[in-house]
């Protein structure tokens, strides 16, 4: 499919989703009816592992998350104009500097959870601001700002900022170990073995297969604390969550507003792909997603939510099915709206045990650290370069050791320092003489 190049910035509105005839369906093009409520399902399914996961590794409300997951992403299809597909869910880039902001233990609800709203919301911000810079002046600088060198750097210094927390997960007892690396393990067969869409949802197949075989070994035979299953069944099926309110802390807003940077290196690359994909040139639109996510991301922090992000697990969906019609995205807000309603929902969530969530952090924190190879391949960074090496070497380390700068109030984190050392390096250094 070759791609299409014109300019669509004069589109005005929503598409008018014609239904689609062939086995590819475009972004303003429809499904029927039933078939689209069931890929919504999918959608919703895909997202929800890493959704649900993120809250939990901050001390966020994971039913809360879930909520405004599906406000989110309305919210970002409505921004668009229904023209990129997109789901929102949470950002794993807020943990490491959520945790250092608040002194999270990593167990339980989150004492502090009001300080990290309050830099969601200025994250959120500061992304809406470049949103808007971009839709005045255009795309080209956002790539000449972080290139794919930068945007690795970033990317893997993230990966192994939040590596001991995940270390730290599945480290403790024999059973906790134990657990850990069985997490790890399920999730692996299921990528690996598992049939068609299952193989689209290995987080969340491993995380059932892991609390089944803790609840066997503690509930039934006594080896540890037992799952609390009676909090399961007194929930309400409806309720409206608990809502918290931010508190603006100059220290806090210091170390989470940063990760804007991250989240317009991750919108990027998203919208790239789904370009990419559908043959559609979806780059007059990236001021508007990262517009979107921004105002997603503050209406979130706003109300107890995490800060959201474009999720790649569905658009690995949108790859295997090759439905990439945004109607199926607001329906799939719609269905995570009423999850997130859903007290006995969230109590469900909360029974995973810790080695469990222990052991899905390490595959997602490798995932991510991973995924900066990929850049860098994909980016085809060139590693014989002084400039490449000093940037990338300098930010994974940085990333890596949680290197902190505080002067006064003002504090930067390992990820904002990484992210900092990175941009700057890599435009103050220059290119070996040829």
């Amino acid at each position: 499919m070759e791609p299409d190049t014109r300019e669509r910035t004069s589109e005005r509105g929503f598409p008018r989703w014609r239904v689609a005839r062939g086995p590819v369906v475009l972004p303003d093009e429809r499904p029927p009816l039933g078939q689209a409520v069931v890929l919504a399902l999918q959608h919703v399914v895909a997202m929800f592992g890493s959704t649900a996961l993120a809250p939990l590794l901050m001390g966020f409300d994971p039913n809360l998350a879930i909520l405004f997951s599906g406000i989110a992403t309305l919210l970002f299809f409505v921004v668009v104009g229904g023209r990129v597909p997109s789901y929102l869910g949470s950002s794993f880039a807020f943990i490491a500097v959520v945790i250092a902001a608040t002194g999270y233990s990593g167990s339980g609800p989150n004492p502090n959870l009001s300080v990290a709203l309050g830099g969601i919301v200025a994250a959120g911000a500061v992304y809406a601001l470049i949103g808007v810079a971009v839709m005045r002046a255009g795309d080209a600088w956002i790539g000449r700002l972080m290139p794919p060198a930068v945007t690795g750097a970033i990317v893997g210094a993230i990966g192994l900022n939040l590596a001991p927390i995940g270390v730290k997960g599945i480290s403790g007892s024999g059973l906790d170990v134990g657990i850990g690396l069985f997490t790890i393990l399920a999730v692996g067969l299921a990528a690996s073995y598992l049939p068609g869409a299952a193989r689209r949802l290995p987080l969340l197949i491993g995380a059932v297969a892991a609390t089944l075989l803790y609840g066997l070994l503690a509930n039934g035979l006594g080896l540890a604390k037992p799952l609390d299953l009676a909090r399961v069944a007194e929930a309400p099926w409806f309720g409206w969550p608990h809502v918290t309110t931010p508190v603006f802390e100059p220290s806090a807003i210091w170390l989470i507003a940063p990760v804007a940077l991250v989240l317009v290196a991750e919108n990027l690359g998203h919208v790239k792909a789904i370009g990419a994909m559908t043959g559609r040139n979806l780059d007059p639109y990236l001021g508007r997603a990262f517009l979107g996510d921004g105002l997603a991301t503050m209406l979130s922090g706003s109300f107890g939510g995490t800060g959201v992000t474009t999720y790649a697990e569905n658009m690995g969906v949108m790859a295997v099915t090759r439905i990439y019609s945004t109607l199926v995205f607001a329906i799939a807000g719609v269905v995570a709206i009423l999850f997130g309603l859903s007290p006995k929902f969230g109590a469900a969530i909360l029974v995973i045990p810790g080695p469990v969530i222990g052991g899905l952090s390490v595959v997602v924190f490798g995932l991510i650290a991973a995924a900066a190879g990929r850049i860098f391949v994909e980016g085809r960074v060139d590693f014989s370069r002084t400039r490449v090496l000093l940037t990338v070497g300098t930010a994974l380390v940085l990333g890596a050791g949680d290197f902190t700068v505080s002067l006064g109030s003002f504090k930067l984190g390992g990820i904002g320092t990484a992210t900092a050392a990175a941009i700057l390096l890599y435009h103050l250094l220059r290119d070996d003489p040829a």
